[in-house]
């Protein structure tokens, strides 16, 4: 039966209720063309589960609320539902910093008090001992710093900040119109537009020292698309123009390769022996540097032949080091 449906004949029940005009199964079921023992179905689930507070009067013939006060509950959810939310918090906590954690948690309990059915009813500190998230070593962000930037994207304000390069380990004061944020491999970033560069470029959140939002206004790049540009980056790092990298796997390294789930333009082809060659395009070649070394001998990159020869050199280096 449509969930719909019945929630349009438990508001008409509800109203006729409240409108004091006594209704029972027969005048709502000719009314609404339903079958009565339907109508009587849905009464019995507003008091079972909805725990509404309805009698029948006898000499009316009808039905009627013994506490006027109480109304419908303003979110109905089943269990499903409020588990998936609650694991959602507890993932979005792990990302976005323990300070957010109480605000988030609360609108769990909100949620579930408004549920009045005691099918629906979660205990909160059992979902916590069933399920668990493991900590994230990325960069905590502020959730301060989420907000203010997702207000000046919304009124198209400019932001100061004190921004660190990790790349050339110096930090630097930037004013950037900020257009898109965005969270990649555990980090949160902004998209921007980069008034020293003249530029669009992507910001680490966690990089910020301080920020403020100026009352200057700005408008919008009509030709940057935020989609477009995570297409062509690779874990959060991007450079100018998107070349083509295919990289080989050995049988071992395979089975994990195959298994994740790649964007659509990643091209994976088998070979013999269960070995694949994955390929793609992408302005990240420094992002590809650092995740093929981390597979070691079971990884080779065939193309460009530029990042091949920076793998291999930085190999050489690192066995230098280790001899």
């Amino acid at each position: 039966m449509s969930q719909r449906h019945q929630l349009e004949r438990i508001f008409e029940i509800d109203r006729q209720i409240r409108a004091g005009l006594y209704p029972n199964a027969d005048t709502i079921a000719a009314e609404m063309e339903w079958s009565r023992s339907t109508i009587y179905e849905d009464r019995k689930f507003m008091i079972d589960r909805l725990r509404a507070p309805i009698e029948y009067d006898r000499e009316r013939d009808g039905w009627y609320y013994t506490d006027p006060t109480w109304v419908l509950p303003t979110v109905i959810i089943d269990k499903g539902e409020l588990v998936a939310f609650f694991l959602s918090v507890e993932v979005a906590q792990r990302y976005v910093g323990t300070a957010l954690e109480g605000t988030l948690h609360s609108a769990v309990e909100k949620i579930a008090q408004s549920i009045k059915g005691v099918e629906t009813t979660v205990d909160l500190e059992r979902l916590r001992a069933n399920y668990s998230v493991a900590q994230s070593t990325a960069v905590k962000t502020d959730e301060r710093i989420l907000l203010d930037f997702h207000q000046a994207i919304q009124e198209r304000r400019q932001v100061e900040m004190n921004y660190y390069t990790a790349k050339r380990g110096e930090w630097n004061d930037r004013t950037i119109n900020p257009h898109h944020l965005y969270h990649d491999q555990g980090a949160w970033y902004v998209f921007g537009f980069d008034h020293l560069r003249q530029q669009m470029r992507n910001f680490h959140l966690g990089r910020i020292k301080s920020w403020k939002v100026l009352t200057a206004r700005f408008e919008r790049e009509q030709s940057f698309s935020a989609k477009e540009w995570m297409a062509h980056a690779f874990q959060g790092i991007r450079g100018e123009d998107a070349v083509k990298v295919q990289i080989w796997f050995d049988e071992y390294q395979a089975r994990w390769i195959r298994e994740q789930e790649w964007p659509d333009h990643y091209d994976i082809d088998e070979l013999d022996q269960g070995e694949l060659t994955l390929t793609f395009e992408t302005a990240g070649l420094e992002g590809v540097k650092m995740w093929v070394m981390k597979y070691g001998s079971h990884t080779e990159v065939l193309a460009p032949p530029e990042l091949r020869a920076e793998v291999a050199d930085e190999l050489r280096r690192a066995l230098k080091r280790y001899e």
